[in-house]
């Protein structure tokens, strides 16, 4: 049975575009590491859950709270004003009244004659104590009045005309009708946002430390480093993964070692026919065809030499600490001819850890080709951002830039065959990257200041 596919339209494709756009701009401004990623994931819903929270609440509270205490305001207000005239139709004297209602309700009452309104006072922008309050007094009270909640800080003004040239004044503390302890639930709040933060930022570093261990150790093992106290450690992912690069490791040392021991058993047989050659050659005598003959068998042993040391790469050496200064010295020392002057650029004073005779033989060949081809070498070195570079430069013909990759290539040779080495094998190169790739590091070919080519060997630190 087949199924038939409708065809994509655009319609179907925007989705996938917006949301393509999204993750690409969360690509850009997201950091790039896991620890600060992982609080952002935390922290994210967390604040905006707790401020979906806090708005909710405590915009119900102020609301309901705000109304009750209002409306409570109002009623005694309109409580006075009933009161008072109860009190004029029996005679009572005004000063007791005043006396009476400030003792029993500490609203700051008073009482004004001959007044009358203020204009009105200018309303805040947004205000649920002036806006509730206002609603209470029309409902409650239902006489002219007048409100101030910003003149007196931490005050509420609220006159009220009960006869002409009469006004009742009312100036008592905002919280009488305003809920002014929110502030604790914020403070409240934040504390506990504080404490879920730290306990977050606590578990993600110790989940995350071996992870990062991981990465260093995996990033040991590629540049050749042993680290003896890495042990799987962290989730069961973490360790299951730590495991697999560990028996990764352990596979990749025994296949090294079977071919090391398979090219020692081929080395041994190839220079024991060779050995058996010159001999022979020896008893000849001397003569034309003899010098070829013998010049052959040691092109032969040389080319030899250099494919067994390209296949077995720098392997069995260990890490140690190499001065840099020494480094460059004997490199240029190996491969200084008559054709050409060497100097170094120094001293340096660097010391860094790496395999020291695999990298002397990785700068000698760009240097022995520097040679080749130059009548000047320049070599020299630096550390820039943990990142060692040693830089050879000649003043020769130069290499194409189209070229420049595939001189790499191992038996790739050019017109000038400017990759190979004094054997001619075509190796030169080939080993010199490979021995730069074994260190974690990489050779890229410039054009030199001095008109020739520039190699630069870059190895991380």
């Amino acid at each position: 049975m087949v199924a038939i596919h409708e065809p994509i339209t655009d319609q179907d494709l925007e989705p996938l575009t917006i949301r393509r756009r999204f993750n690409r701009f969360l690509e850009r401004h997201l950091p790039e590491g896991l620890y600060p990623r992982s609080l952002i994931i935390i922290i994210t819903p967390m604040v905006l859950l707790q401020s979906i929270m806090a708005f909710t609440f405590m915009e119900r509270h102020w609301d309901q709270v705000t109304k009750r205490l209002s409306r409570s305001v109002a009623q005694e207000l309109s409580l006075i004003v009933k009161l008072h005239g109860s009190f004029e139709m029996l005679g009572e004297d005004e000063a007791a009244f005043i006396e009476l209602v400030n003792q029993t309700t500490g609203l700051g009452f008073s009482i004004l004659h001959d007044a009358e309104l203020p204009p009105p006072a200018p309303k805040p922008l947004y205000s649920l104590l002036d806006a509730k309050l206002s609603k209470q007094i029309t409902k409650r009270v239902g006489l002219p009045f007048w409100i101030d909640t910003l003149g007196r800080s931490g005050y509420v003004d609220v006159r009220i005309k009960v006869a002409s040239g009469v006004i009742f004044r009312f100036v008592t503390e905002q919280s009488r009708a305003y809920a002014s302890n929110t502030h604790i639930f914020i403070l409240w709040m934040v504390g506990s946002a504080i404490v879920l933060l730290w306990v977050a930022i606590i578990f993600l570093r110790n989940q995350i430390r071996p992870i990062q261990q991981l990465a260093d150790a995996a990033h040991s093992f590629g540049m050749g480093r042993d680290v003896p106290d890495f042990r799987p450690r962290g989730a069961s992912e973490v360790q299951s993964a730590a495991r697999a690069v560990l028996r990764m490791k352990e596979r990749i040392e025994r296949h090294v070692e079977q071919r090391t021991a398979m090219l020692a058993g081929v080395s041994h047989d190839l220079r024991t026919i060779l050995t058996r050659f010159k001999l022979q050659l020896a008893f000849l005598g001397e003569g034309e065809q003899v010098r070829e003959l013998r010049n052959d068998v040691d092109e032969m042993q040389h080319m030899l030499e250099d494919y067994l040391a390209f296949v077995r790469g720098d392997e069995g050496e260990a890490s140690a600490d190499t001065n840099l200064d020494d480094l460059l010295v004997k490199a240029a020392q190996n491969a200084g001819t008559e054709r050409a002057s060497v100097t170094v650029d120094g001293p340096t004073g660097i010391v860094f850890r790496a395999r020291p005779k695999a990298l002397n033989r990785c700068i000698a060949n760009l240097v022995i080709n520097a040679c080749r081809f130059g009548k000047n070498v320049r070599i020299g070195g630096a550390v820039r951002n943990h990142v060692l570079t040693v830089t050879v430069e000649d003043d020769g013909p130069g290499i194409d830039p189209d070229y420049r990759d595939d001189v790499f290539r191992p038996f790739f040779t050019l017109d000038d065959a400017r990759n190979q080495d004094e054997g001619g094998t075509g190796l030169g190169l080939a080993i010199a990257l490979d021995i730069a790739r074994s260190h974690g590091g990489d050779i890229l070919l410039f054009e030199s200041a001095m008109g020739g080519l520039k190699a630069e060997i870059q190895i991380p630190v």
